[in-house]
């Protein structure tokens, strides 16, 4: 294997993932070299999705199925675990609030990918205001933003959302997130915790009335 291609191989396994609007030559390279790229992968049981028109390519278990579901893709030790002895990615549940996160950046980054947006951003308020219909489920309080904080540091490095230089508490959502949450799972997804949520908010109300 070149030189080059042995490069970003390298950072493919320490990373993840590579973006041509941070890395333009690497993702270049990547793309030359993808086929070599692919075949190393595959030898342990691990694929490069390339999507060179959005300009994303990361490293996904063979046995992924990135769209359809919500999952916490990223390359990680490796896992000793008879039953996940064949991959280096092993899968991990999520949270909720992880979970409700990802779906409202997913659904705000396909509201303005169809108004034509290029570069999709997202400030902490708007975030926010995302999630306060689905308070009644989570342990996230209203005010509590070091706790949303942390979460969405956690977005960062798993490379979901990409810090804005200069701009604190604003972050672009990278085409990542197109295969993470798909957009059928969206919809079924927000519309179960929406009346979830609801359903909570209800019981909450009678127990209040109950007690006046």
């Amino acid at each position: 294997m070149p030189h080059d291609a042995r490069r970003i191989l390298v950072h493919l396994m320490r990373q993840g993932s590579v973006m041509a609007s941070q890395k333009p030559k690497l993702f270049e390279q990547l793309c030359r070299y993808e086929l070599a790229i692919r075949k190393h992968l595959s030898e342990v049981y691990l694929q490069l999705v390339l999507d060179q028109k959005s300009g994303v390519a990361f490293v996904a278990s063979i046995a992924s199925e990135h769209v359809g579901d919500v999952e916490d893709d990223g390359l990680e030790d490796e896992v000793t675990d008879a039953d996940e002895s064949a991959t280096l990615i092993p899968k991990r549940t999520l949270s909720l609030l992880d979970t409700l996160i990802l779906l409202v950046l997913r659904k705000h980054y396909k509201d303005r990918e169809s108004a034509g947006e290029q570069k999709i951003t997202i400030d902490i308020e708007r975030l926010e205001s995302y999630l306060t219909p689905f308070l009644p489920i989570t342990d996230h309080a209203s005010k509590d933003r070091k706790k949303l904080l942390v979460r969405v540091k956690e977005m960062v490095k798993r490379k979901v959302l990409s810090t804005i230089r200069g701009e604190e508490d604003r972050y672009e959502i990278t085409p990542i997130i197109r295969y993470v949450v798909n957009a059928g799972f969206l919809e079924t997804m927000l519309a179960e915790y929406t009346a979830l949520a609801q359903e909570q908010l209800n019981e909450t109300d009678l127990a209040g009335s109950d007690q006046k």
